[in-house]
């Protein structure tokens, strides 16, 4: 579908399942050179490697934790020595976890900080140096949230988290478009994912997380891989700087839907 996307080296972190599977298939299915990031599951990102050879692409594995800097220096370093550049970064890996607030603990805030924002921090640092320093006009995407528009109580941690990639985004994307560098971000809603599975499996809770959604269902992690091959395409040029919702409407108070309020 997006023929400029053939051959373009795309490193996705936390891409061994879930939304990041999804985007590493779609990249494949594009003919693009994948860079499978995981953190402890190799068999898992062996499993997307040949989903994306499957699709027609190309594809490496890559361990690292994307909270240490050595390990995100490597992930970009290992990219450009086996494909020989690098276009797009994903900055996708995520996790969350619901505690009330006056419970949280400091570990657990550092933990899902780190992992969502800094590790989205370090991924972008160091690919905009490889960028920079071999003049690419590259491609730089990074997983929000609605979450950054949305409160979510018992779970400040992550929503902090997601706030400030919103931020991280738009001033990333207003330092280097004069270089041609675009970054942005996708705000997924609630999606069919592993982490969601057993929540989305109970019946109940599935129909009051429908209610939230103006377009009335969940949706597949295929929606949003269609989003990120979009923002990492030419069609998306003239994008930068922004969070693409795709949330089937959450974010537009659905509760107000039909007059009400």
């Amino acid at each position: 579908m997006y023929k400029d996307i053939e051959n373009k080296v795309v490193v996705i972190t936390g891409a061994s399942t879930g939304l990041g599977r999804a985007m590493s298939i779609r990249f494949g299915e594009e003919k693009a050179k994948v860079v499978i990031n995981y953190f402890s599951d190799e068999k898992e990102a062996e499993g997307v490697k040949n989903e994306v050879e499957e699709a027609g692409g190309e594809a490496i594995i890559v361990q690292g934790d994307v909270t240490k800097e050595e390990d995100v220096m490597r992930l970009v370093q290992t990219a450009a020595a086996h494909f020989g550049t690098v276009d797009i970064f994903i900055n996708n890996a995520g996790i969350e976890n619901s505690v009330p607030s006056h419970e949280l603990s400091l570990e657990d805030w550092e933990k899902v900080v780190q992992t969502n924002l800094t590790g989205a921090f370090l991924g972008s640092r160091e690919v905009l140096k490889y960028f920079v320093e071999h003049q690419i006009k590259g491609n730089i995407i990074n997983m929000s949230s609605v979450h950054e528009k949305i409160p979510w109580p018992t779970f400040v941690h992550y929503a902090a988290s997601k706030g400030g990639v919103k931020m991280l985004t738009e001033t990333l994307a207003l330092e280097y478009a004069p270089r041609g560098i675009r970054v942005n971000s996708i705000g997924p809603g609630a999606i069919n994912t592993p982490i969601n599975a057993e929540k989305f499996a109970d019946p109940v809770q599935r129909k009051d997380v429908e209610s939230m959604i103006p377009l009335g269902y969940i949706g597949k992690p295929e929606e949003i891989a269609a989003v990120a091959v979009w923002l990492a395409s030419s069609e998306s040029s003239y994008v930068t700087g922004i969070t693409l919702f795709a949330d089937g409407g959450m974010t537009k108070y659905p509760s107000f839907q039909a007059g009400r309020g």
